[in-house]
């Protein structure tokens, strides 16, 4: 999700939850994102992760950003819509669970995201995944911004 803010784009990303990221910042904030079963429309997977994810569906027509290659190997494929937050919105996430401390034999609940945010497109830059810029470039790209766009 982006949005117009005068002379410029905002970049709504969100925070990994659990252990892992808990005390990472820059670099590790991302795109609502999740995996597709064999044969699902991609653009309908990218609605239905951002809710699970966010706790919200995405209104209006998505803009196809392509695709990129993370760190790890797993390919991203990403959508992108103008919009706005609801007025009363709390974050709301998936939870997953997870052996906490490792080899405790004890699980914990997490949330698959922790934190979502708007970021300047400057901040956004230093915040995402290194992998997700080309995202960012791809809808920067894309996006006209104008003074009256406010």
């Amino acid at each position: 999700m982006f949005r117009r803010m005068g002379e410029g784009l905002e970049f709504f990303l969100v925070h990994p939850g659990g252990p892992f990221f808990a005390r990472k910042d820059e670099g590790a904030w991302s795109i609502p994102k999740g995996e597709a079963p064999p044969d699902e429309d991609l653009s309908v997977r990218a609605r239905i992760e951002f809710n699970e994810e966010v706790g919200f569906e995405p209104v209006g027509d998505l803009v196809s950003l392509g695709w990129i290659r993370q760190k790890g190997g797993k390919t991203v494929y990403a959508w992108a819509f103008e919009g706005e937050l609801p007025g009363n919105f709390t974050i709301r996430s998936n939870t997953f669970e997870l052996e906490w401390p490792p080899r405790s034999g004890k699980r914990q609940t997490f949330p698959e995201v922790d934190r979502a945010e708007w970021f300047p497109e400057a901040l956004a830059r230093q915040k995402i995944n290194p992998a997700q810029l080309p995202l960012l470039d791809r809808l920067r790209s894309m996006v006209s911004v104008s003074p009256g766009n406010q």
